[in-house]
């Protein structure tokens, strides 16, 4: 049964006629979705947002997507977002197992199902969405198309620090303390600390600000770095996805030029092995592509919206 969950329209840029539920994965957690259906869609699109990220933060999305004619469906992953926090310090972004968040998955694919979204179904997904996205189609998820943005297939860090990181991974998980903050990293939000100029996420100061606005109204929104565990277990992850073949699936994957926190050469070393697969490269785009320059989010928006129907 889904049940009505909460929703801080006045800080999103939604559609009409959406609603927020709650929902359970099959080990309990309760996650939260957020479902805009669109009159007489073309399809609906399942929206996997990146580490720290919320159903508020993707409305301008959907939004963009049902002006293309597109109903969709967002998730708070679990340990974030309003989903329940995984650890007694809720500023921690956390998971036991990478594998969990296909349990979220198969919970919101639920959700769609009991809402009647229209079918075809497809999937965008952002950085670690990106990465919990490539599993799902590689398991089978029901989609037809799948579109990416700065996917998390790796994670960029200097090559110096690399076996640091899977060290200390191994470590701490065996001694308990896979719940600390990994090295560097605190309890705060980034763009509650980091100022526009020397961002990571966007060239569009408007966007930035609606960033900062969100989790400065809404602090139960905001997360902070991730815990030792879930750098451990993105770096398997992504290891594992490298191994194996780019499945049979209509792709495309857009990421800025700029790019200063996933793997690109990981990201292109996976298009350059997925046939019939496209890449856009937007020249001085950065980690949010999709939340650029109107222009920008204009330009790969109708691109996407073309692919998903072509």
């Amino acid at each position: 049964m889904l049940e009505p969950a909460p929703f801080y329209a006045d800080v999103a840029d939604a559609p009409p006629g959406g609603a927020t539920y709650w929902v359970r994965a099959e080990d309990g957690v309760r996650l939260r979705v957020g479902a805009f259906p669109k009159e007489a869609a073309r399809g609906t699109v399942f929206i996997f947002p990146g580490r720290t990220e919320y159903v508020e933060k993707y409305a301008f999305a959907s939004k963009a997507l049902a002006e293309r004619g597109f109903a969709s469906i967002i998730i708070d992953w679990r340990g974030q977002g309003l989903a329940d926090r995984l650890l007694p310090d809720p500023m921690t972004g956390h998971v036991n197992f990478f594998s969990d968040y296909q349990l979220d998955v198969a919970a919101t694919m639920a959700a769609a199902e009991a809402l009647d979204l229209p079918r075809p179904w497809h999937l965008l997904a952002h950085s670690m969405g990106g990465c919990i996205g490539l599993r799902a189609v590689m398991n089978g998820m029901d989609v037809a198309t799948c579109a990416f943005s700065g996917p998390m297939w790796g994670i960029q860090m200097k090559d110096i620090l690399r076996p640091v990181a899977w060290s200390l991974g191994w470590s701490t998980r065996r001694i308990g303390l896979g719940h600390m903050y990994t090295p560097g990293q605190q309890g705060e939000n980034y763009v509650q600390t980091e100022p526009f100029e020397t961002n990571k996420l966007t060239n569009d100061l408007p966007m930035y600000q609606a960033m900062i606005d969100q989790t400065a109204r809404y602090p139960a929104l905001a997360l902070g770095g991730p815990s030792i565990r879930w750098l451990h277990e993105a770096l398997y992850e992504c290891r594992a996805l490298a191994r194996l073949p780019s499945p049979d699936f209509p792709c495309i994957t857009v990421a800025g030029s700029g790019e200063d926190i996933v793997d690109v050469p990981r990201m292109l070393d996976r298009m350059d092995r997925w046939p019939g697969s496209h890449l856009e490269m937007v020249g001085g785009g950065r980690h949010e592509v999709l939340m650029d320059t109107p222009a920008i989010r204009t330009y790969l928006f109708d691109m996407i919206g073309e692919f998903y129907t072509s």
